[in-house]
């Protein structure tokens, strides 16, 4: 059986998205937290014992260390046998919003909700931009998901798993009711939620919180 261990922290929406993943497919996991408040992933010692890329999450199978989240799930899904496409078609599919995710929703959600909720002073003016690019992938989201249980068909995949990272924590954090503004991922996000095996960001990463702001 393969051994893992995620470095992680509970706010990362990336760092949930890989243990969510382990979770709905049954795996054990060893969780360990690392203080990216505290400045640690941007020290060089890190960065040349854990990640060059000086980015969380990462994974450790077996010891080897895997890091950037999309190219993970993917190999989760093949090596478990589970979210991944059915065909050529549905893997094309799962790639094509695995990528919108990581250069539109996530980014800009992580950065917005980071600037907003766990920063003293954000700047308006970035604030307002960023919710302007956030409020245009949701649209996208909301319009796709109603003609669509999950985000390529029938059944979830590490698309679902990976577009949900960022749109599970609290609301105070992010500023979205999505059950008022976009029913339809509020639903979808309900239709995740009931797998077995999920948990909530907060429920599933440990560790010590960053100080939220608002």
């Amino acid at each position: 059986m393969t051994t893992y261990r995620l470095h992680c922290f509970p706010e990362s929406g990336n760092s949930y998205k890989l243990a969510l993943m382990l979770a709905l497919c049954g795996q054990d996991v060893e969780l360990i937290w690392t203080d990216f408040g505290g400045g640690v992933t941007r020290t060089a010692a890190w960065r040349e014992s854990v990640n060059e890329m000086g980015e969380i999450p990462v994974l450790e199978e077996d010891g080897l260390r895997l890091t950037q989240t999309a190219p993970i799930l993917l190999r989760l899904a093949k090596r478990h046998g589970r979210f991944g496409g059915a065909d050529e078609s549905q893997h094309f599919e799962i790639l094509r919003w695995l990528f919108w995710d990581n250069h539109k929703l996530t980014s800009y959600m992580a950065t917005y909700r980071f600037q907003r909720a766990f920063t003293p002073s954000p700047e308006p003016a970035v604030l307002d931009f960023l919710r302007g690019r956030i409020d245009g992938c949701l649209a996208i989201l909301e319009r796709h998901l109603q003609g669509l249980p999950f985000a390529i068909g029938d059944k979830p995949t590490v698309a679902d798993i990976s577009m949900l990272g960022y749109l599970c924590f609290p609301a105070e954090e992010s500023g979205y009711d999505l059950a008022a503004s976009h029913p339809a991922v509020s639903a979808w996000i309900d239709r995740m939620a009931a797998l077995p095996g999920w948990r909530a960001p907060y429920d599933l990463l440990p560790g010590k919180r960053l100080h939220r702001h608002r």
